[in-house]
């Protein structure tokens, strides 16, 4: 009787361990997908010259970010107030800089097919996951999965999903 017990017990332990697994997953995939979708319908409704001065925003607002004086007067604790001062911080200058890139980006001689929209909401999704991962304190917060983490943990990666929405609009836009 106590093998049965005991075999009921690890088959529900897998259960629980691989349910969690999948779910987490599912999560993180789900994050993308959010991200992907918002910037994909941003862009389909307002236009791709919005969308590309969006792009070039979130490397302005990085500029000023990493170099701001007055990162020791952020709150540190707790977590979250932490987390949301760090976004708050990069939206604002993000929000700055895209009032002013949209001045500058004429849509009118820009083209971006559908899939090379999809393609740059991908990578701008990605670059917030990057930047997440190395800019703000978000592990205080949410724990991603080790997939995730194998993406966009490693420092040397962090260069190549920095870069990729840039190098995207070099091939993709006309």
């Amino acid at each position: 009787m106590n093998a049965v017990t005991d075999g009921v017990t690890q088959v529900s332990t897998l259960a629980t361990h691989t349910a969690m697994t999948v779910w987490n997953g599912l999560g993180d995939f789900l994050i993308v997908l959010i991200l992907l979708s918002v910037f994909f319908l941003f862009a389909y409704y307002v236009g791709r010259g919005p969308f590309v001065a969006l792009l070039l925003s979130f490397y302005c607002a990085y500029a000023l970010y990493a170099m701001f004086p007055y990162m020791s007067y952020l709150p540190s604790a707790p977590a979250l107030t932490a987390l949301f001062t760090h976004i708050g911080l990069y939206a604002a200058f993000c929000i700055a800089f895209y009032i002013i890139l949209r001045r500058v980006v004429v849509s009118d001689f820009l083209y971006v097919g559908l899939f090379g929209l999809i393609i740059l909401s991908f990578l701008a999704a990605t670059f917030l996951i990057s930047l997440a991962y190395h800019m703000f304190p978000i592990s205080s917060i949410y724990t991603f999965t080790p997939a995730m983490d194998l993406l966009f943990a490693a420092k040397t990666y962090f260069f190549w999903w920095f870069a990729a929405p840039a190098i995207g609009l070099f091939f993709l836009a006309r």
